[in-house]
């Protein structure tokens, strides 16, 4: 059987002019050679396959050329191909992560001395330089730092930072960047023309993405296609093999859940099972996919990083527009939790259908994240344009002036003159999902010397956004929603939270409401009426129910009332205890096997 070079091999770099996406380094060596500034060391920085190896091999190509020392080695004289098919005398490929002790280096120093074979210079090239010891660094420092003449040294690592400080000072460094996609699928392209391969445009960008910015993988697997197909490659060849889901399907999915679909969500999973697919794989490309959707709706564009083809450009642009950018980031947030649980062990499957089952309905999530979900589809539902704002984070404003007027205290006091800020708290969907709301124009102010009707009334946004339906001003409908309130402050402020849950909405005077503390929790009840701590509470008070209401605080005996009757409600332990005294159970161990 022949012995067939790999494709990445062959179609390794033979000079500067064949390298892709490193121009820095490449004019950098270039004018070295050029101007006779070759130094003895260098450190060659970056992630696996971005051509390091490569690099070194064709300046020793440069230095040692028949034609030479030149920038463009011929390729074609006895130095240059006994190079490139790794057999010259004179140029030393040693791979550190299986010579990295005292002894090998030693060899290395004796090596060092002797003068090159056929060449003009000796090159040494140290892959994987950080596996050297400590021992064998401090052997090879002096070697490093006044080698022979004629003798250059090329250290290439994936990892600088586990390179000692001392050696890093002795070389000149250049780091080697990720290529893109587009630099990956051009030389995929051009290795297919080479060996007459056909394959479309899209198939290439799909081995292109795959690699993770490494060209010895986009084509070894360009191989690995050529042994599955053979010389003629499709896009449904790709998919097979890398084992990665198809573009149109992850489409399908976000179409399904931004419909509310979850039926069409789960039948995409089962899909993309039949058709081989790990759950797992396919919940990491659905976040890669929602990824891309959220940097497009920044962005407002396609970024060259994200670039596919015209086509795949735009189905992208447009279902960036379609999709609400809210549910974009919760469908994030619950994949990444989903990968967390994968990770612990829990079944991949499940997992990722639980994810898109509450991303699709989030009234079967009891989370506050999945509430305001459910408010902001009732505004998409009540003539909401385009895109959606990201659900608002409660946060204090900035300190603002007081008003002079003693006595009177709005929720959020706005100056001297007539309050001016009385609009939803959202600019608009851009500045909403970079930036965190300025809740002194974020919250909606109730005139006090207003008619209380006002405060049924659902609160107008500004520039045309949906508004936030108002739910029924009665004190009962008020104390129903009261635990979410405190849920939505405590994520944001847990003190905050933990203390203004020992009030609790006792009175509905107009638009005033009147929060009670048990009358021995007056330490509470001056906390609670700091500006900041009175504004945050209001903030999620509005965003929840879109009440515009002043608060109160106030000591009362019905406060005391409240707490009791919630410490007396059972707790889950309470349950348990029950249960067991129901059916005469015991507790196991979590670690006992029945």
């Amino acid at each position: 059987m022949s012995n067939v070079r790999s494709l990445y091999r062959r179609h390794r770099p033979r000079s500067f002019a064949d390298m892709v996406g490193q121009e820095p380094v490449v004019r950098t060596l270039r004018n070295a050679v050029q101007q006779g500034k070759v130094h003895h060391a260098y450190l060659f920085v970056g992630s696996r396959g971005t051509g390091k190896t490569s690099t070194a091999k064709i300046l020793a190509c440069c230095l040692n050329c028949e034609r030479g020392p030149t920038s463009d080695p011929c390729g074609a004289c006895d130095s240059c191909r006994a190079i490139a098919n790794a057999t010259s005398l004179d140029v030393i490929e040693m791979d550190a992560a299986s010579n990295n002790s005292v002894d090998d280096i030693r060899e290395l120093r004796e090596s060092v001395v002797f003068a090159p074979v056929s060449g003009r210079h000796k090159v040494y090239i140290l892959d994987e330089a950080h596996m050297l010891s400590a021992a064998a660094w401090n052997a090879f420092l002096k070697t490093l730092e006044e080698p022979p003449p004629n003798t250059v040294f090329v250290l290439a690592t994936t990892e600088a930072q586990k390179v000692p400080p001392t050696v890093i000072d002795r070389c000149h460094r250049f780091d080697f960047h990720r290529p893109t996609v587009e630099q990956i699928a051009s030389v995929i392209r051009r290795a297919a023309e080479s060996e007459e391969i056909q394959i479309p445009l899209e198939a290439v960008v799909a081995i292109a993405r795959s690699a993770t910015g490494s060209f010895r993988d986009a084509l070894g697997t360009l191989e690995q296609l050529t042994i599955y197909s053979g010389s003629e490659i499709k896009l449904e060849d790709v998919l097979a093999v890398l084992g990665v889901a198809d573009a149109a399907l992850m489409e399908d999915v976000f179409e399904a859940l931004a419909a509310g679909d979850s039926r069409s969500a789960l039948a995409a999973v089962a899909k993309c099972v039949q058709r081989g697919r790990d759950s797992a794989a396919f919940v990491a490309d659905l976040e890669v996919h929602a990824r891309e959707l959220l940097v497009v709706q920044t962005m407002e564009e396609v970024p060259a990083e994200l670039s596919l083809t015209p086509e795949g450009d735009t189905r992208l642009l447009e279902q960036a527009e379609r999709i609400p950018r809210a549910l974009v980031v919760r469908t994030l947030d619950l994949l990444a939790a989903a990968m967390e649980a994968i990770k612990a062990g829990a079944d991949s499957r499940t997992q990722l259908e639980l994810a898109l089952v509450k991303a699709a309905n989030p009234e079967v999530d009891a989370s506050t994240q999945a509430l305001l979900a459910r408010i902001e589809r009732l505004e998409a539902q009540r003539g909401s344009t385009g895109s959606l704002a990201a659900p608002p984070r409660v946060v204090p404003p900035a300190p603002v002036p007081p008003r002079t007027a003693p006595g009177e205290e709005d929720l959020w006091p706005v100056g001297e003159e007539e309050p001016v800020a009385r609009q939803a708290p959202v600019a608009d969907a851009a500045s909403q999902a970079n930036t965190a709301p300025v809740a002194e124009s974020a919250v909606a102010v109730a005139d006090p010397e207003g008619e209380p009707e006002q405060a049924q009334a659902s609160a107008v946004a500004p520039d045309g956004l949906a508004e936030i339906p108002a739910v029924s001003c009665d004190l009962e409908s008020i104390a129903s929603l009261w635990p979410a309130v405190v849920d939505l402050i405590r994520s944001e402020n847990a003190l905050l939270g933990a203390l203004i849950d020992e009030a609790w909405p006792v009175e509905l005077k107009g638009d005033e409401l009147v929060l009670a503390f048990a009358p021995n929790d007056a330490f509470l009840k001056k906390k609670a009426e700091d500006h900041a701590n009175r504004t945050m509470v209001g903030t999620a008070l509005y965003q929840l129910s879109g009440l515009r209401l002043r608060l109160a605080y106030e000591l009362r005996e019905q406060g005391s009332q409240e707490r009791e009757r919630r410490s007396s409600e059972p707790g889950h332990e309470d349950l348990v205890a029950r249960l067991m005294a129901e059916f005469d159970a015991e507790e196991l161990p979590r670690d006992s096997t029945v």
